[in-house]
């Protein structure tokens, strides 16, 4: 029997066994036999990755670097945005300040922090019960305002800067009171029951003054509020050297309208004094006669 007919069964077929597929066998140079697997793929290079996906790793590798020095190069032109930006606000719009003094107890107490609106007053006038930040040079010289020490080197002059700017330390320039009366207004205390008249109407006080105070520890006027003047008090009477007792220096007692910086409308530290500095009660009525 021929080797092909061997291989055939009774019905012609291969056998099972011989046709069952398998590894082709193959010689190598050296007469070896080598196993070709079907359906595996050779061992993959490093890291078990193909190439295709190391050039994707690494492309990805060379964007983020990219990326992180892109950041780095930009971040100066983003701090100098961001300084012009605070600049501006400061300067025309609205600015922190620091409370330095009891002088407006309990309404505002030492270490507060409060914002001022700068351009409320170019846009409507001043109005009575308002607080209001002013520059008190010229017209008076109030002995409870903090004078800030002289830095003694550049860097700790920057961080006093920085620190005034966002409202964290006192300037030693700037006043903070509470307007009772306007151009033309009459001022004076007190009548019987110990209170501030302005235009003859009295104020009830008792809702904004340190508790215990009264409306003035000294009598004073009938004043007439210079024009394009204020006549501004602090809450806390007994301690608040205001236009009462600088009656003597320019102006009366009375402030420049000029000289005020903004309103102080809110205050923003610490969280447990937080809140709005509204206009107390008792000015409204004088405040809706104006109009």
């Amino acid at each position: 029997m021929s080797k092909d007919e061997r291989d055939l069964g009774a019905d012609g077929a291969q056998d099972e066994d011989s046709a069952r597929s398998g590894p082709e066998e193959r010689s190598s140079a050296t007469g070896s036999r080598e196993h070709e697997l079907s359906g595996a793929s050779g061992v993959s290079e490093a890291g078990g990755q193909e190439p295709e996906e190391k050039a994707d790793t690494q492309m990805s590798k060379s964007q983020s670097s990219e990326k992180q020095g892109s950041f780095w190069k930009e971040l100066p032109i983003l701090v100098v945005i961001a300084l012009v930006l605070a600049f501006v606000i400061r300067t025309w719009l609205v600015q922190a300040f620091y409370i330095p003094s009891s002088s407006m107890e309990n309404t505002l107490l030492i270490g507060d922090r409060v914002l001022v609106n700068k351009v409320v007053y170019q846009i409507r006038d001043i109005e009575r019960g308002e607080v209001v930040v002013f520059d008190g040079n010229g017209s008076w010289d109030d002995p409870s305002t903090v004078s800030v020490p002289e830095p003694t080197n550049p860097v700790s002059g920057a961080f006093t800067w920085v620190q005034q700017q966002l409202g964290a330390a006192p300037t030693g320039k700037e006043y903070i009171k509470r307007v009772i009366g306007l151009p033309g207004d009459t001022v004076e205390c007190c009548d019987e029951q110990n209170r501030v008249l302005v235009n003859g109407v009295p104020l009830e006080e008792g809702d904004y003054l340190y508790p215990g105070s009264t409306a003035s520890h000294t009598e004073f006027g009938p004043v007439e509020v210079p024009e394009g003047h204020l006549w501004l008090m602090g809450d806390h009477r007994a301690i608040s050297a205001d236009s009462r007792v600088n009656q003597n220096n320019p102006g009366d007692g009375a402030v420049p309208i000029d000289h005020v910086v903004g309103r102080a409308f809110v205050i923003i530290w610490p969280f447990s004094q937080a809140g709005w500095l509204e206009v107390p009660e008792t000015f409204e009525k004088l405040n809706a006669e104006d109009g």
